[in-house]
C-alpha cells in the first residue's frame, strides 16, 4: 500500500493528485523550486522539500534532486504528474532502482514512445494507422537518426508535397513542431524545431511527416492494469489549437462517427498491447473524413484528462494508485454520461504571448470544476508554462456544457495578469465551435473574427511594443464615433461605456471615503460648479457629473456601482488598485488604467521601437543596422517558457537601431531594435 507519495511535478498537476491523496487517506510531499516556495501546491502538501542549486526552469528535471528528496521526506512512492519528467525512462528506473513504488508506466513502455520516430515504426508494425515520415540527417543520443538530408534547398523526395510540418522526435506539448508551406521555409523552421526541441527536451532530433490540413486532432484515454486488461474510456477532441498547444478540448468528439469511434479505440488498445502498457496513457490521432493515422502515444496523465473523468465518472488519478499498487480493473471500461468541455485559461495576450505578473484576484465560481495552480496573489513567472488554469464544464448535452462554461468564464474574476479568456468565450460563442465543426486550423481560419482587438479589453497591448503608443491620447467614449473601451452591447447608452462611467463613480467614491475632511459631503460638491467633472483614463475618459442624460446612479460605492436607464439596472463590480480599475458584470471584465492629474516623469522611447513582450533570453537577432525589412519580417527570436517567440517588424522601413545581443538576458519592455518606418513598400525578397 502508498503511504506516502511524492509528486514529481508543480501547479495545478500537483494539486489536482493531491486532491485524490486527500480522498484516499495517502499522506502528500511536495517539491519546489526558490520560484515556487510560496507556491499554492507547497502550501497544500503535507510535506514539502525544497530542491536548490539549479536554475528554476531546470529544477524539476534534475533526476536525482527528486530521488534525494524522496529520501529526505521519507516518500514510499512517486507520481510524475504530466509533464517534466513523467516521460523520462531513465526517471522511472531511477525510482525503481531506489526501492520506490512507482506510479506509471514500464520504464520499457516509456522509452518505447519516447522517441515519435521509433514509436511510428514499432505501431506499424502492430497494425496501427500512421502516416510516412521522413527522418532528418542528426545523432539522438549518439545514434544517427536517419539518412534524408534535403533540407538545404527544400526539394521534398518522389511522392511528397507541402505543406509538412517538422517535429520534434522528444517531448510534446507543441514545442520543436512547425508548419512548412513552402520549400525556402524548410532549413530555417528544421532549425529552429531543433532548437527548441533541444532547449526543451534535451533532444533536437526532428523529422518530417505531411501535414493533414483540417484534420480533426482526437485522443483515446487508456487505463491498463498488469493482469493484462486494457480499457479505452472513449475519446476527447482536441481540434483548437494554438501554437500546436490545445485550447479547448472536449468529450466526446462531436465530428466522429461511431465506426471511426470504435477503429480509434481498437488501435488505441493495440498500441497499448503492442509495448506492454500499464497504468493511464493517451493514444493521440489525426482523423480527416474517414482517413485515421497516429500521431503519437503520451505515456502519462493528459493535461485535459478532466473531460474524461467528468463523462466516464471516473477518478484517474485513483485508479493509476490502484494499479500502481497492484489491483486489476474489474469489469468493463464505464459508459459515456453527458458531454465535457474544457477551456484552458493562459496568462497570455492575444498574440499567444505568454505574459507575467501577480494575479490581484483570481476567482472562478459556477458550475465548473476548477483545477489550478494559482490562486489570488500567485505570482506568474516567466520560468513555467502559461497556464493559470483549466475550466470544465459538464452537461447532459455539448451545448448545455457550453453554456456553463461560457458563464463561468464570463463572471470569471481575473485581475492583475492578462489573459486568454475573451479569445476563450469568442471561441465556445463561435457559431462554428457551436456546431461541432472544429479541426486543428481552426484558430488561423477564424483569426479575423476571435480574439478582436476589443474583446482584448482596453489597454491591451499591441504586437511587437507589448502596450500602447507613449504618444497615444485618451479617446473620450461620449464623444461623437469614439471608439470606447468593451462595452458588450447593453453596457454603451448614446456612446458612453458604462463600465468606464461605474469606474469614474467608484473612484470618486473612493477619494470621498479617504477625505481627511468633510468625507460625508456628496463627491464632487461644489458652491458653484464651473466645469463638469471627469475621470480620465489612459484608454478612455468620461464626464460621471453631470450623468450622461437618461442615466441615474443607484449605488456608487468604490466597490460596487449600480446605474439604471430606462427602467433597467445594471451592476457593476469595481477593484481599485492604484494603477489599474477592473470593472466586472455579467458582459464581462473592463480593464483601465487611471491617467493621473499630474503624472510622473516617465522614459519615453523612440518610435518605431520593438519592444521585448516579456523577459527572456534572445536566440537570434536576424538583421543588421542600415537594413531594409519588410513588414512582417522576422526582427529577431526570443526565448521564454523554453519556446521561440519572433519578433517582426510591424511595418516596413529600415533598421536604425539593433540594441541587443544573442543571449544577452532582456527584461518585459526592454527596447529590442527600432525600424524607422518608410512609406514605400518592401518585400522580403528584395525592394522592388
Amino acid at each position: 500500500m502508498i503511504t506516502r507519495l511524492l509528486v514529481a511535478n508543480r501547479g495545478e498537476i500537483a494539486r489536482r493528485i493531491f486532491r485524490t491523496c486527500r480522498e484516499l487517506g495517502v499522506e502528500t510531499v511536495a517539491v519546489f523550486s526558490d520560484a515556487d516556495a510560496r507556491a499554492p501546491h507547497v502550501a497544500e502538501a503535507d510535506h514539502a522539500v525544497r530542491l536548490s542549486g539549479v536554475r528554476p526552469a531546470e529544477t524539476y528535471l534534475d533526476v536525482d534532486r527528486v530521488v534525494a528528496a524522496c529520501r529526505t521526506a521519507g516518500a514510499d512512492a512517486v507520481h510524475p504528474g504530466y509533464g517534466f519528467l513523467s516521460e523520462n525512462a531513465g526517471f522511472a528506473r531511477a525510482v525503481l532502482e531506489a526501492g520506490l513504488v512507482w506510479v506509471g508506466p514500464p520504464p520499457e513502455a516509456i522509452a518505447a514512445m519516447g522517441s515519435k520516430v521509433a514509436a511510428k515504426r514499432l505501431m506499424a508494425e502492430a497494425g496501427v494507422p500512421v502516416l510516412p515520415s521522413l527522418e532528418l540527417d542528426g545523432t539522438r543520443d549518439g545514434t544517427p537518426a536517419g539518412s534524408w538530408d534535403g533540407t538545404r534547398d527544400g526539394v521534398l523526395p518522389a511522392g511528397w508535397a507541402y505543406p509538412v510540418l517538422v517535429k520534434a522526435s522528444a517531448g510534446g506539448g507543441g514545442r520543436g513542431m512547425r508548419v512548412v508551406r513552402a520549400a525556402e521555409d524548410l532549413a530555417r523552421e528544421v532549425a529552429s524545431a531543433r532548437h527548441e526541441a533541444q532547449a526543451a527536451f534535451g533532444d533536437g532530433t526532428v523529422f518530417i511527416e505531411p501535414l493533414l490540413d483540417r484534420a480533426r486532432h482526437v485522443e483515446v484515454q487508456l487505463l491498463a492494469d498488469g493482469h493484462g486488461t486494457v480499457w479505452a474510456l472513449g475519446e476527447r477532441e482536441c481540434s483548437v489549437q494554438r501554437r500546436h498547444q490545445k485550447v479547448v478540448e472536449e468529450c466526446p468528439s462531436p465530428g466522429i462517427g461511431e465506426e471511426t469511434r470504435s477503429l480509434l479505440r481498437e488501435a488505441a488498445v493495440r498500441a497499448a498491447r503492442a509495448i506492454g502498457y500499464v497504468g493511464a496513457g493517451t493514444v493521440e490521432f489525426l482523423v480527416r473524413g474517414e482517413r485515421v493515422a497516429f500521431l503519437e502515444m503520451n505515456t502519462r496523465l493528459q493535461v485535459e484528462h478532466p473531460v474524461t473523468e467528468l463523462v466516464h465518472g471516473v477518478d484517474l488519478v485513483r485508479l493509476q494508485l490502484a494499479v500502481a499498487e497492484g489491483a486489476a480493473l474489474e469489469g468493463e471500461p464505464p459508459g459515456p454520461r453527458g458531454h465535457a468541455v474544457e477551456a484552458r485559461l493562459y496568462a497570455e495576450d492575444r498574440d499567444y504571448l505568454p505574459r507575467t505578473g501577480v494575479l490581484r484576484r483570481f476567482e472562478i465560481t459556477g458550475d465548473v470544476r476548477v483545477d489550478s495552480g494559482v490562486e489570488s496573489g500567485s505570482e506568474v513567472s516567466p520560468h513555467y508554462d502559461a497556464m493559470l488554469a483549466k475550466v470544465v464544464a459538464h452537461g447532459t448535452t455539448r451545448a448545455e456544457a457550453v453554456r456553463k462554461l461560457t458563464a463561468a468564464l464570463r463572471r470569471a474574476r481575473l485581475h492583475g495578469v492578462t489573459t486568454n479568456r475573451d479569445l476563450l468565450l469568442d471561441i465556445l460563442t463561435s457559431p462554428d465551435f457551436q456546431a461541432g465543426e472544429t479541426h486543428i486550423a481552426f484558430l488561423d481560419d477564424h483569426r479575423a473574427t476571435l480574439a478582436r482587438p476589443e474583446r482584448a479589453g482596453p489597454g491591451a497591448d499591441t504586437p511587437a511594443t507589448g502596450g500602447p503608443s507613449p504618444d497615444a491620447e485618451p479617446t473620450d467614449p461620449s464623444g461623437p464615433g469614439a471608439n470606447g473601451p468593451e462595452t458588450n452591447g447593453a453596457e454603451t447608452d448614446g456612446g458612453v461605456a458604462l463600465p468606464v462611467l461605474a469606474a469614474g463613480l467608484a473612484m470618486a467614491a473612493e477619494r470621498r471615503r479617504a477625505a481627511p475632511v468633510l468625507g460625508s459631503l456628496p463627491s464632487g460638491w461644489r458652491n458653484v460648479r464651473s466645469q463638469p467633472l471627469r475621470a480620465r483614463f489612459a484608454e478612455a475618459e468620461v464626464v460621471y457629473q453631470p450623468l450622461p442624460a437618461g442615466v441615474t446612479v443607484v449605488v456608487a460605492e468604490p466597490d460596487r456601482v449600480v446605474l439604471e436607464r430606462d427602467g433597467l439596472r445594471q451592476a457593476f463590480d469595481v477593484a481599485l488598485y492604484g494603477d489599474k480599475v477592473y470593472v466586472d458584470s455579467p458582459g464581462g471584465c473592463t480593464e483601465l488604467t487611471p491617467v493621473p492629474a499630474l503624472p510622473e516623469p516617465t522614459e519615453r522611447v523612440a518610435p518605431g521601437s520593438l519592444l521585448a513582450p516579456m523577459p527572456g533570453s534572445v536566440l537570434r537577432v536576424e538583421v543588421r543596422q542600415g537594413e531594409r525589412v519588410a513588414k512582417g519580417q522576422p526582427v529577431l527570436v526570443l526565448e521564454a517558457m523554453k519556446m521561440e517567440h519572433r519578433i517582426a517588424a510591424p511595418a516596413a522601413g529600415v533598421v536604425s537601431g539593433v540594441h541587443v545581443e544573442e543571449g544577452r538576458q532582456v527584461r518585459a519592455g526592454a527596447v529590442l531594435a527600432v525600424i524607422q518606418e518608410i512609406a514605400e513598400e518592401i518585400t522580403q525578397e528584395g525592394d522592388s
